[in-house]
């Protein structure tokens, strides 16, 4: 059988990310090492195109990966942490499905390699107030306190922040805050020990 053919006996003739069946077509996920059905998926030309950034990012279309996430097949999981990822510093439905989404240990590298790929430029670390770099899923402590606009409250110094997300910028942090999910400045942070 040939990749695409397997492929699409997996996948019962629809796009493994949002169930379409028109136009389908195989998508190696990069980085590509070697091409087997394992490490390739099938995709309609709208998530292929979305994804290879031929056509602009559709965030609703994007609300399939809620479904598709769940699959037991590793490379779908991988495409859908890698979109979900690319989606939730602008889309707090998709940082929340990327929350609940688990991946074994190899699965989750496979992802997150090409991720390092995409962010290559991106040599800048996120540092806290004192110089302390930070990685996604530290905790930080609030250093002052802070106005939330739009949410009618404020975040208190010494609040602790668990399980931040690193945004585009080096300068931000996503994280949650009174169960609100707020974009928080470094310099008004300080790496928890």
């Amino acid at each position: 059988m040939t990749i695409e053919q397997t492929l699409i006996a997996r996948c019962d003739s629809k796009c493994e990310l949002c169930a379409s069946n028109s136009a389908l077509s195989v998508y190696e996920i990069p980085p590509v090492t070697e091409v087997t059905a394992e490490h390739c998926v099938m995709l309609c030309a709208t998530c292929k195109t979305q994804i290879e950034g031929s056509a602009p990012n559709d965030a609703n279309h994007w609300r399939c990966l809620n479904d598709s996430m769940w699959t037991p097949e590793p490379a779908v999981q991988v495409m859908a942490w890698r979109q979900l990822k690319q989606l939730s510093s602008a889309e707090a439905w998709a940082q929340d499905l990327l929350d609940m989404l688990y991946l074994e240990d190899d699965v989750r590298e496979w992802a997150e390699s090409g991720e390092a790929e995409n962010n290559d430029e991106d040599d800048t670390p996120c540092v806290d107030s004192n110089g302390a770099t930070l990685v996604t899923g530290d905790t930080v402590t609030l250093i002052k306190d802070l106005v939330v606009k739009g949410a009618n409250f404020t975040a208190k110094r010494g609040t602790t922040v668990k399980n931040i997300s690193l945004t585009s910028n080096p300068e931000h942090i996503e994280g949650r805050v009174n169960g609100t999910r707020i974009v928080l400045l470094t310099c008004f942070l300080k790496k928890a020990n």
